[in-house]
């Protein structure tokens, strides 16, 4: 999803890296106060344009398209305001927000003009933004990362004097860890240092982040709540639509192929195979979880620098229709996907701090909507996913 360092010179043992969670907030739960959301990758595209795009909200310059929670479903939900939201995060990369800002406006992303408009918000985020890692050449041990990690969360809850701060993790996605890496990837470093910080904690990306045995007894013993794997942006929202309307019609489909073409961080990413396998692997889920078996078929994924932060999917669909006709249904999703992940990610962080403050805990398969790869219970069909959803809502609203 963003522009970050390939973790590299991992050595020494994961074993039980965490600890039980300090919490990070000065005030008791339920108490009102500002929420911080702090971004793993706060440098790259995703979390450059929902740090631009919340303060243009809350300032009245645009609408918030895109935002479900800002939907009169969720009206007294007793979610946190969006000007109450104070940004930081980790990021490897040096680049100012306001200059990733303005690259975003000149390719499209951003209005013109808006980085300008929200210069002071995205100057103040870059001020709380935090050197990820780890680099190479860096010789701390996985829990040694862990509490320096940890500690800046915690410092930037305690100083901004915050109800309590929301991780989500919006980096490149990384390749699967092999069975015998001795060491933890990064994205399951930041996870264990926002549980230990007393954050709850969401994985926009399809990287390891929480679902590795080496953090099973520190995720078992958090009492925080956290939500899915792999944000659920354009193709695989479109799948999520069509795999059950052939279930439902009993249209057999014969096989479904698919292709991305996307530049940015996130195409040089997932450039990389072992990448891209992690990212396909949630892509294929959603039609293997709603015909009990994926069909026929594989995704590919192309990296095409010239397109920037803009991604071209197309599907082919194979099916078989009544007395065996055989027919056809081709899909064209074009669009931008740090513009399509952005209100997702601020509707997640508003969504698990309500969570967090009403005493909500462990994995939220009503946040099912937003994740291709989402916590175990939750429906593979949207329409299943949005009513879970608004199911979730009138529960916070039962809390308020």
């Amino acid at each position: 999803m963003t522009a970050h360092a390939d973790r590299e010179g991992r050595t020494g043992t994961p074993g039980r890296t965490g600890a039980p969670p300090t919490p990070g907030a000065p005030g008791p739960a339920g108490a009102p106060g500002r929420t911080g959301v702090w971004f793993i990758g706060a440098r790259g595209s995703v979390a450059t344009t929902a740090t631009a795009g919340c303060a243009a909200i809350a300032a009245g310059l645009h609408p918030p398209t895109g935002m479900v929670t800002e939907t009169p479903p969720f009206a007294d939900s007793g979610l946190p305001a969006l000007t109450d939201l104070v940004f930081g995060g980790h990021d490897t990369l040096d680049c100012p927000l306001s200059k990733r800002a303005e690259a975003l406006a000149d390719g499209g992303v951003l209005p013109h003009g808006l980085p300008s408009a929200v210069r002071a918000e995205l100057d103040a985020a870059d001020a709380e933004i935090r050197p990820g890692g780890p680099l190479p050449g860096d010789t701390r041990t996985d829990r040694e990362l862990i509490a320096a990690f940890a500690a800046d969360i915690t410092d930037f809850t305690r100083r901004h004097g915050l109800a309590r701060t929301v991780v989500v993790n919006v980096a490149s996605t990384e390749p699967a860890p092999g069975p015998d890496d001795p060491r933890l990837p990064a994205s399951s470093l930041y996870a264990a240092a926002a549980l230990r910080a007393g954050c709850s904690y969401a994985n926009f990306t399809p990287s390891t982040g929480l679902r590795t045995s080496a953090l099973t007894d520190t995720v078992a013993d958090c009492g925080l709540p956290r939500a899915g794997r792999d944000g659920k942006t354009g193709q695989t929202l479109l799948r999520s639509v069509l795999a059950p309307m052939f279930l439902q019609r009993a249209l057999a489909v014969r096989a479904w192929s698919g292709t991305n073409l996307l530049g940015g961080g996130d195409g040089a990413a997932l450039a990389d195979p072992a990448a891209a396998a992690a990212k396909n692997a949630g892509k294929e889920r959603v039609l293997a979880d709603t015909f009990g078996t994926a069909p026929e078929g594989e995704v590919h994924i192309d990296d095409v620098p010239a397109m920037g932060d803009w991604k071209t999917a197309w599907d082919h669909i194979a099916f078989d229709g009544f007395l065996g006709s055989r027919m056809i249904l081709q899909t064209i999703w074009q669009g931008c996907d740090s513009a399509l992940a952005a209100p997702l990610v601020l509707d997640l962080a508003r969504l698990l701090a309500r969570a967090h403050e009403a005493g909500i805990s462990g994995p939220l398969p009503e946040l099912g909507f937003y994740f291709k790869d989402p916590d175990g219970g939750a429906p593979a069909a949207l329409a299943e996913q949005y009513a879970a959803l608004l199911a979730f809502a009138e529960r916070l609203r039962g809390r308020a």
